[in-house]
Formats: C-alpha cells, sequence, structure tokens
C-alpha cells in the first residue's frame, strides 16, 4: 500500500520554535532575574506563537521541547 501523508498536518500542533531572545527585549522584572546574561532561548508554539518557556542554553531549550512531546526547530 502506498498512499500519501501530510506530515505537516500530523505534527503542526506538536511543532515549537526555539529563538534566541536578547535580555534587553524583555520586561524589566524579567532582566533582573537573570542578570549577567546577554540572551536567553524562547519556546514558542507553533500554532499561536505563545511563548511556553524561557531557558537559559540552546541545547536546553530543545531537550525540553523533546521531553514534553514536541519537534523542535530553530527560527532567527
Amino acid at each position: 500500500m502506498n498512499s500519501k501523508v501530510n506530515i505537516d498536518a500530523l505534527t503542526h500542533d506538536r511543532m515549537v520554535y526555539i529563538r534566541e531572545v536578547d535580555i534587553a527585549d524583555l520586561p524589566d522584572d524579567l532582566q533582573e532575574e537573570v542578570k549577567g546574561t546577554d540572551h536567553l532561548y524562547a519556546v514558542h508554539a507553533a500554532s499561536d506563537g505563545e511563548r511556553l518557556a524561557l531557558v537559559k542554553d540552546r541545547g536546553l531549550a530543545f531537550a525540553l521541547a523533546r521531553q514534553n512531546d514536541y519537534a523542535p526547530v530553530t527560527v532567527h
């Protein structure tokens, strides 16, 4: 049996985007919590762009996504 499958339709709700965030772009209270760091990595839902997490390390962002059954991709 050979049938086409739309992979995007199957994974879209489980996909997240990982992007670097400059500390200066965060609210003051968050900047205070992460003093001494220039940037963090944000995990965003692909469906609506909601920020799900902020972490200190890119590798940690990918690991966090995978541990929660998400398919992470990088965004610039």
